[in-house]
């Protein structure tokens, strides 16, 4: 194996340039204690969204042939049947449906009602942790604004501290911080901006199927047999 000996003239350029290259996990140290935060803030809102996600996707599955079932089975007065199928299907438009067939026998306006707050229960069930995922869209840019401040804080403290001699090193580490959180506090919340308003798109697609599934099973009270 052939060795080369480094010329001294040139070695100490390259040295020089990766000794000032600086790695992401140096930059995020730059930043703070604020940044804490900040990182639990992303893998919080990372987190729900996924959960959100599958939980939502999964309740949005429709089977094609279930309301055509549960008409057979009506006007065959096979009504433990068509709760069973309600219950075998197990999602949120199905327990409308079963709450609909219990109630069936009372006063249309009853059922409806039932099937209503039955629907409100699912949506709320949904939406669990909605509020605190757009809190996140707002605090963490405001955690990151808050960084600034006490970054710029920093860094006139370290100017006035310094006097005549101050120069650029001497509020750097200052506007690390400033720069840091800011951009930090940004990307978090620009994250959880988009995550929640894709999951409110998607409960909204799903409470208009629920409605529809109502109206369906409504009309099919009001079928003749």
């Amino acid at each position: 194996m052939l060795l080369q000996v480094a010329n001294p003239a040139t070695a100490g350029a390259p040295l020089d340039a990766a000794a000032s290259e600086l790695s992401f996990w140096d930059l995020c140290l730059e930043g703070g204690v604020l940044m804490i935060p900040i990182a639990l803030l992303l893998l919080f809102s990372i987190y729900y969204f996924v959960e959100r996600w599958i939980v939502i996707r999964k309740a949005n599955q429709s089977d094609p042939t279930f309301m055509r079932r549960i008409k057979d089975y009506i006007h065959e007065g096979e009504i433990e049947s068509a709760q069973n199928l309600c219950k075998k299907t197990n999602t949120p438009y199905a327990r409308l449906i079963s709450k609909g067939i219990s109630r069936i026998g009372r006063p249309m306006n009853d059922v409806l009602v039932a099937i209503e707050n039955t629907g409100n229960i699912e949506i709320a069930n949904l939406s669990k942790g909605l509020p605190w995922l757009a809190t996140t869209a707002a605090g963490a840019p405001m955690l990151g604004f808050l960084g600034t401040v006490l970054g710029m804080v920093k860094a006139f403290y370290s100017i006035a501290n310094s006097g005549s001699s101050a120069d650029i090193s001497t509020f750097s580490g200052g506007i690390y911080t400033a720069l840091v959180t800011t951009v930090a506090g940004l990307i978090v919340g620009v994250v959880a901006l988009f995550a929640y308003n894709i999951l409110v798109a998607k409960i909204n697609k799903l409470m208009t199927s629920l409605e529809t599934k109502t109206m369906e099973f409504m009309d099919l009270l009001n079928e003749p047999a």
